[in-house]
């Protein structure tokens, strides 16, 4: 009797750790109000290629609701390509300087109030301390007040080389951005948009007529779309965070036990959307073009990841831990997409050491482009081996049922109506310049 009393006290103090462990349910209300005006604005911007240097990429191409709002591959072909996901290519005769030197990250939740940073290193973040609220890399620099950290980020890929401005001498946008003139490639982007009488009229009725339309209206219009458009907190596991005991079944429950318990997961997966909003050093692979300078560094093929922010070499090879809602419609995983299934990832975490020395390179989805070689990071040992001394993950015994079921967990985080789309993607965009669809 007093051993089945001590079991389940045992039992039941598991429980109320397990309770204490469990996030609040995701609701709308953990979003800003949304502007409607400016949702279907931002939706017509997000979707236009007008927005990039040779008007010929939009900010869907890369973020595409085929692939779970982001791409499908591991390091994208931006600017250039045509065609989507894996299927994207460069046309004959055409070359681009690079792929693009980190995955595609999805765009699930980033506008929710909690988000105060954004990019895989965070490098868009609330800073108090600076002159419009919000610290950005030193070649974009603001000069207004923004919303929300999620406006700040999406001004960033339309000066971007490889993702969406071209490179100079194709266009005055990335001839602006060779001279060291950010402001006038935005602004070169703003004038575009303000002579088509379409956004033209739209912008007469959120910013007045007697306005010019700037750069940072339209950043806002598109932020507001994208935390419309990419909310996803109907899920089972909402279901089940809001008193419904029979929206996940047996092997999710005991996936979600082995997530909050065993496993770990949710020393990092923590919190509303399943993601510490931090950043750490796990063992991804690292490949591609890097985030150096290619003509500067003698290593630009390196990525160190936070520290190329905070200058802290404690940061070094940390990313941001990526929040968990929708994670199965958003392969291939990591900060270079090294991991084409979710059961890759997942079996990463357990050794990453051994995962990350004995990678198979075969795993990475990248299209065969004529570009440096991809494989300069791996290939060199001793960066191999400062990535596996970075990591701060202790390796972790789990059967292959165990990893099923947390596999089945993380499923049933897939909210399948957000999936569809709230808007969906216009039929034609102002412009007139086709839509990827």
């Amino acid at each position: 009797m007093k051993n089945l009393l001590a079991v389940g006290a045992l039992m039941l103090q598991a429980g109320l750790v397990h309770a204490a462990n469990l996030p609040s349910p995701v609701s709308h209300d953990t979003f800003p109000e949304p502007d409607m005006a400016r949702v279907k604005l931002g939706q017509q911007l997000f979707y236009d290629p007008i927005l990039s240097g040779n008007k010929n990429i939009s900010c869907a191409t890369c973020h595409h609701p085929k692939f779970g709002s982001a791409d499908g591959v591991s390091l994208s072909i931006g600017e250039g390509g045509i065609g989507l996901g894996p299927d994207r290519k460069l046309p004959n005769g055409v070359k681009v300087e690079n792929r693009v030197p980190r995955n595609a990250p999805a765009l699930w939740n980033v506008g929710a109030l909690e988000y105060i940073s954004q990019f895989h290193d965070g490098r868009v973040e609330v800073e108090s301390d600076a002159t419009f609220g919000f610290m950005t890399p030193r070649n974009r620099p603001l000069d207004r007040l923004m919303p929300s950290s999620l406006s700040v980020q999406a001004l960033m890929p339309l000066l971007s080389q490889d993702e969406m401005a071209g490179v100079e001498g194709e266009n005055p946008v990335a001839d602006a951005v060779d001279r060291g003139n950010e402001r006038k490639g935005w602004k070169i982007l703003a004038e575009r948009v303000d002579a088509i009488p379409e956004y033209r009229k739209q912008f007469d009725a959120l910013i007045g007529a007697d306005k010019p339309v700037h750069i940072t209206d339209i950043a806002i219009a598109m932020a507001e779309f994208i935390n419309f458009e990419f909310q996803a907190c109907e899920s089972p596991f909402d279901a089940y965070l809001a008193g419904d005991e029979t929206a996940l079944n047996d092997a999710e429950k005991r996936g979600m036990d082995l997530f909050y318990g065993k496993a770990d997961c949710a020393d990092c997966h923590s919190g509303t959307f399943l993601s510490d909003q931090d950043f750490h050093a796990i063992g991804v692979p690292q490949f591609g073009p890097g985030k150096g300078d290619q003509e500067e560094d003698d290593r630009p093929y390196v990525d160190l990841g936070r520290e190329m922010v905070t200058g802290d070499p404690r940061d070094s090879y940390r990313f941001r831990t990526p929040a968990l809602r929708n994670v199965a419609l958003t392969a291939p995983y990591g900060h270079s997409g090294a991991f084409p299934t979710l059961e890759g990832m997942v079996r990463h975490h357990l050794d990453p050491v051994k995962s990350l020395v004995h990678y198979d390179r075969k795993q990475a989805i990248l299209q065969d482009v004529d570009v440096i070689d991809d494989w300069q990071a791996y290939d060199e040992g001793l960066e191999v081996a400062f990535i596996a001394a970075a990591i701060e993950l202790e390796p972790i015994a789990l059967s292959d049922s165990e990893v099923d079921d947390i596999l089945a967990f993380l499923n049933a985080l897939t909210d399948k109506e957000a999936a569809k789309g709230r808007l969906g993607i216009p039929e034609t965009v102002p412009s007139g310049l086709p839509v990827d669809r």
